[in-house]
């Protein structure tokens, strides 16, 4: 599967995506600036199956009917977090089908001496 980071994804995060293709906007060499309907278009242009950012405006933007790619959002971009979600995303990957769309939330750790109510 050929999957596209965005810019704001931790490049870290493809040591869990073995057996797959995976490159990200900067190693395109488009611009970071590219709008998320832009991007989505020259990702699937180019050929990829699956688009993983944390942009997490972009599910609610943009509808997927029709296309050829799929979207996974993640809840956050600090790296500590998305690590401790490897495994979900890797499932969410493994499971993306064509115009799919899917959430990971991603709760932030509490400071220490903090309790969640």
């Amino acid at each position: 599967m050929r999957i596209l980071f965005d810019h704001n994804v931790p490049v870290k995060l493809r040591t869990f995506l073995a057996g797959h293709e995976v490159q990200t906007v900067v190693e395109m060499n488009w611009s970071p600036q590219l709008e998320n309907g832009e991007l989505l278009r020259a990702a699937e242009e180019a050929g990829f199956d699956v688009l993983i950012t944390s942009d997490q405006n972009i599910r609610f933007q943009q509808n997927l009917t029709g296309q050829k790619m799929a979207l996974v959002t993640l809840g956050s971009n600090r790296w500590k977090i998305v690590a401790s979600h490897s495994s979900e995303i890797a499932d969410r990957v493994k499971s993306a089908t064509p115009g799919s769309r899917h959430f990971i939330a991603m709760a932030r750790p509490l400071k220490p001496g903090t309790r969640r109510t």
